[in-house]
């Protein structure tokens, strides 16, 4: 099912004619729980990968001592946890029968140690085919990005490590079956797998990368309308290739390339949900209203992972070279 985001309450360009020449078109990939194959377009789904390319690894965390869980009990977890929240109950009574009781419990106070001796392989987090996403950057002779990332924490912002790879998918003619075993920081890290529906939209400047008098002119016209530019009129919120980064908790910097110093752009987010309270005017039309949504799975959070505290992770391409570092930004 197609996925369509609400009209916005106002056209806050012909408001304010500034913000005109700043309009980007970002694509909403509205990423939806479903049964993706390796010819699809999807979050959390198997890859089109080579069977004779050697799969991604993390060096920086290795094993056998490497302490996690696997993604088999994680979605074994996430099962039961759906069931028992569907099922009729007293109230009171437990949601879960005596042994998912006894699986979740020992879930949360065990883990699995990398069962391979060596780097911890990377999990499949997006695939993207340009057939279905015709606005994707790629390098020439590609049609197809992958990315990866491992789900411990790197940098100083303690996000996931993020790997890219582009390729030509006509280029591939025997796919790698399953990805080898691995394990899994949190279950907050393991994308459930989800099937795409893309849909451009326009967006602009989140606030904070604003001119200071242009912004202080759209906050008074904001003053006592059920809307506001931030939540309503700039950045959408969700998964989504290109548009603008929703700076939010601390001030805009230039992300410049760490190989040529050209100024990035942004190229990919990785949200935690696909709306919240604040942006509740973003929710898809062919959505639930809230009174009818199930308590778990949560349906505005379709992919299960969280980025940091229900953050965003923003990752920047150089416009220089598809072959430069892309860098990773939280908010």
């Amino acid at each position: 099912m197609s996925r369509t985001t609400p009209p916005r309450p106002v056209d806050v360009a012909s408001v304010f004619p500034e913000l005109a020449p700043l309009a980007r078109t970002a694509v909403r990939l509205h990423p939806r729980p479903g049964a993706p194959v390796a010819d699809d377009s999807s979050v959390g789904g198997p890859l089109l990968w080579p069977a004779d390319e050697p799969w991604p690894t993390c060096p920086e965390h290795t094993g056998p001592w490497l302490i996690g869980y696997t993604p088999e009990d994680l979605r074994t977890q996430r099962r039961i946890l759906t069931e028992g929240w569907a099922r009729p109950r007293t109230p009171g009574a437990d949601f879960l029968t005596p042994d998912e009781r006894a699986f979740i419990d020992g879930l949360g106070h065990t883990g699995r140690r990398l069962p391979v001796d060596g780097p911890v392989p990377l999990l499949p987090v997006l695939q993207l085919y340009a057939r279905d996403v015709p606005s994707l950057p790629c390098p020439p002779g590609a049609d197809l990005l992958q990315v990866l990332w491992c789900s411990f924490e790197h940098g100083e912002d303690c996000m996931p490590g993020v790997r890219l790879r582009w390729r030509s998918a006509g280029a591939v003619t025997e796919v790698r079956r399953t990805p080898p075993p691995t394990v899994v920081s949190e279950g907050e890290s393991l994308p459930e797998p989800c099937l795409l529906n893309p849909e451009p939209v326009v967006e602009y400047p989140a606030p904070l990368e604003l001119d200071e008098e242009l912004s202080r002119r759209i906050h008074a016209w904001e003053e006592g309308r059920p809307y506001d530019y931030q939540s309503d009129l700039s950045v959408a919120p969700g998964w989504k290739l290109g548009g603008w980064g929703n700076w939010s908790f601390c001030d805009p910097w230039p992300i410049l390339c760490e190989e040529c110093g050209t100024r990035m752009r942004p190229f990919l987010t990785l949200d935690s949900s696909e709306w919240d309270g604040g942006t509740g005017s973003w929710r898809p039309l062919e959505e639930q209203p809230p009174d009818r949504r199930p308590l778990y799975p949560r349906p505005h959070e379709p992919t299960m992972i969280s980025i940091g505290r229900g953050y965003t992770m923003q990752l920047y391409l150089c416009p220089a070279s598809f072959g430069h570092p892309h860098r990773q930004v939280m908010q």
